[in-house]
């Protein structure tokens, strides 16, 4: 027999002589129990006994989400449930009603407001009927009407007794991503005895936390929340962590992409350089005037796609005079026209309306689509090199999988920094080979171009060198150790119809890509998601930042990184004034022509091996929304998988017409110079550019299929897992949904666009 909390209180009811035969006779039907003498009672403990009895846990914070049917109220735009707990007490005693506390019947009358004494502070994103907590944690006593708001149909709840112990529950509405209408629940146990569902997390003394004079509605199990301060010292080291474990993401892109365009070390390096800059400046203006969440902005792989298959566009292969700078220039007018675009479309909030076309069964394939689409790129450049390259994906995938669990000092060193950890061994392992002669060739030399090799075997060994040895790149040698990147280093911007209309359709990919994350990293970082306007507000600000790339010539537009939900997952620092500081700190170091040239200087096999990993890395998260949805319907798993068929096999299809292509350049460059060479051929050619490059990129056509078929095929909102945004409601009336969304309060004063 299971023990409780609520023993005695029980025996003293079946003892009470006066309570009636009613009651009486239902007491006796009840089993009794032998309560333990433990102090860490555990109230979770008691439900099989209440399953039998009917008896319901008020103490262990526990919902009946996964039992519960699902209604959506039209009114409010919201998914409610009714408990399976009045459902099943109505079965078993419709007109009376135990006290778990008293042992007392009482009416059976809905549910109590109980008013909490003390600073400790409950909070629930599917509250029944409670109190609201205002900033400063006092109890205003409005009454909340029952509805949900959070996850897709998550539940997350936050139950605090004694201002020192909370019991949180994080569940989804459908089961923990488990579909079916009426699933069971198996409550597991951990170590110490505890379900699951009833994690402890450790709180600031009274229930505040440093910093903000108040409750500051830190998400559990975040080291750091997105409001909190935790001191100056602690702000610069959680910002250089955060952008630490996203260096992959935001310096080995123009380690593949500027070479493709005929440049030289040192336009790598300034490219690297520029990135930085830009990436810091879009992400404190991403943090202060966006969506505010602690998301980090930088070039995205989704733009890489698109720059690969202009960059081997027809006009441009036979280009020897400054082809770097006149494909640039051409990329820059592209992406230009492309972030106005996205800026008329959050500005003007159009994305609001497309926030109904966009859910987790659309945004899932698309991101997917993203890395998968690389997968003829990535392994044939890091091969070149296998000494190299096997170790570093070897020592990444260890780093990141089996030494994850290891903690050093409080710190899970491996998990948070496997990339630069593991790019660092790998580099000095490389640094070592190459001192070692393992690539010195008698009478060759690296620094030769191998059009100008007349000896058949140095022309042999030529691309081992350039892609192994650690000392090839000139950037070092060149680079100025102060160099501040400025507007139009390049040149002025051309503007063509066909990469424009390439670039528009692309940054609508972009789009899409980031409102899952915004969604996701919501989730993560604060109780409620934003509102329809603050996403809007968000996008509006990644094109305004996607302009500023344009001008400067970063080569790529700026985005949310796909890989912001799993660094805020795997360092728990969610503080948007540390993710400000990491960000004055890489704008610090664009300046420094030096730190450009040093990763300039790393090897090409061993950058794209760790982008194999990433990309990798890439669709794992981007399948990972699915668990929004019903993973086992029918439907949703024809959809994605659909999606992901057809956004792989059509594109194959549009580049095999390319026959002087597959001559000309290396093979993992031919499928991205379909654009020229494609099936389609209308009157303008300009048009025919645009089409056969689009439907020859595998997340355009992945997001084409994916989108008609789930905004076509019937479904439940429960079954496509929605996206359920908050509404401008709740902004309004929310203290904490306010501190975390709104613009800084002059600013708003200023701005339309604010909620």
């Amino acid at each position: 027999m299971e023990n409780g909390s609520n023993s005695d209180s029980l025996e003293k009811a079946d003892t009470s002589r006066g309570r009636g035969n009613k009651l009486g006779s239902m007491l006796s039907k009840i089993e009794p129990f032998v309560p333990k003498r433990d102090r860490n009672l555990n109230p979770g403990e008691l439900r099989s006994w209440a399953k039998r009895t009917g008896f319901v846990s008020y103490l262990s914070g526990e919902t009946s989400t996964a039992r519960s049917t699902e209604r959506f109220d039209s009114s409010t735009g919201f998914h409610v449930e009714r408990g399976g707990r009045d459902q099943r007490a109505s079965e078993l005693s419709p007109k009376i009603e135990i006290d778990p506390i008293l042992g007392r019947t009482r009416p059976n009358g809905g549910i109590e407001i109980e008013m909490v004494s003390g600073s400790g502070s409950g909070s629930s994103s599917g509250q029944r009927r409670g109190t609201v907590a205002d900033e400063s944690g006092n109890r205003l006593g409005e009454k909340v009407e029952e509805r949900k708001v959070g996850l897709n149909g998550n539940v997350n709840g936050i139950g605090n007794r004694n201002g020192t112990v909370n019991a949180v529950e994080n569940r989804n509405g459908n089961g923990n991503g488990v579909p079916g209408v009426t699933p069971a629940v198996v409550e597991q146990k951990n170590d110490e005895g505890k379900g699951e569902r009833d994690v402890e997390v450790g709180m600031y003394a009274g229930g505040d936390e440093p910093g903000h004079g108040g409750w500051s509605g830190n998400h559990p199990g975040l080291r750091v929340g997105l409001r909190d301060n935790p001191g100056f010292g602690a702000l610069i080291y959680y910002g250089l962590q955060h952008f630490l474990s996203l260096a992959g993401s935001l310096i080995f892109i123009p380690l593949l992409m500027v070479p493709v365009m005929g440049g030289t070390d040192k336009d790598t390096a300034t490219v690297i350089s520029t990135m930085l800059l830009i990436s810091g400046i879009s992400t404190i203006m991403h943090s202060s005037l966006g969506t505010r969440l602690p998301l980090v902005q930088g070039s995205s792989f989704i733009y890489l796609a698109p720059a690969l298959v202009i960059s081997n566009a027809r006009d441009y292969r036979n280009l020897t005079e400054h082809k770097f700078r006149h494909i640039m220039r051409e990329l820059q007018g592209a992406i230009i026209v492309g972030s106005v675009f996205q800026s008329i479309l959050g500005f003007s909030g159009l994305m609001s309306l497309l926030l109904r076309l966009i859910n987790p069964i659309v945004v899932a394939p698309t991101v997917a689509a993203v890395g998968l689409a690389f997968f003829s790129f990535g392994f044939p450049q890091a091969g070149s090199c296998v000494e190299v390259s096997v170790p570093l994906i070897l020592l990444v995938l260890i780093c990141t999988l089996y030494l994850r669990g290891i903690s050093i000092f409080g710190h899970r060193l491996f998990r948070i920094y496997a990339v630069p950890l593991s790019v660092m061994i790998t580099w000095t392992y490389a640094f070592f080979l190459t001192a070692g002669g393992a690539y010195d060739y008698k009478g060759c030399s690296a620094d030769i171009p191998s059009s100008n090799i007349l000896v058949d075997e140095c022309r042999k060994h030529a691309y081992t060198m350039r892609h192994c040895r650690t000392d090839v790149s000139n950037a070092w040698r060149d680079a100025a150790w102060v160099r501040i990147p400025y507007p139009l280093q390049w040149g002025v911007p051309i503007f063509h119809f066909r990469t424009s209309l390439i670039m528009i359709i692309v940054s609508l990919v972009a789009s899409v890509d980031s409102v899952g994350t915004y969604h996701s990293a919501s989730l993560l970082v604060s109780s409620k998601p934003p509102t329809p306007g603050v996403v809007s507000r968000g996008i509006a600000m990644e094109g305004f930042c996607s302009m500023l790339a344009g001008l400067w010539g970063s080569g790529t537009g700026s985005t949310t990184l796909t890989e912001n939900t799993h660094t805020i997952n795997v360092t728990k620092m969610a503080s948007r004034r540390a993710v400000v500081f990491g960000a004055l700190f890489l704008i610090l170091f664009s300046f420094v022509g030096k730190v450009g040239a040093i990763l300039a200087s790393i090897p090409l096999s061993l950058a794209a091996s760790i982008l194999c990993f990433l990309w990798a890395l890439v669709v794992a998260v981007g399948l990972s929304t699915l668990q929004y949805t019903q993973t086992t319907s029918f439907r949703n798993i024809t959809i994605v998988g659909v999606s992901l068929f057809l956004g792989l096999s059509i594109p194959a299809y549009f580049q095999q017409y390319q026959p002087e292509s597959s001559l000309i350049l290396p093979s993992y460059l031919v499928p991205y110079a379909a654009a020229s060479d494609g099936p389609v051929h209308t009157v303008s050619k300009q048009l025919d550019f645009a089409i056969n490059a689009l439907m020859s990129m595998s997340m355009v056509v992945t997001l084409l299929v994916a989108c008609v078929l789930d905004n076509t095929v019937p479904g439940s909102r429960q079954e496509r897992g929605v996206y359920i945004w908050s509404r401008y409601e709740d902004l309004a009336t929310d203290t904490s949904l306010q501190a975390d969304y709104s613009l800084p309060g002059k600013v708003a004063s200023l701005c339309c666009c604010s909620n």
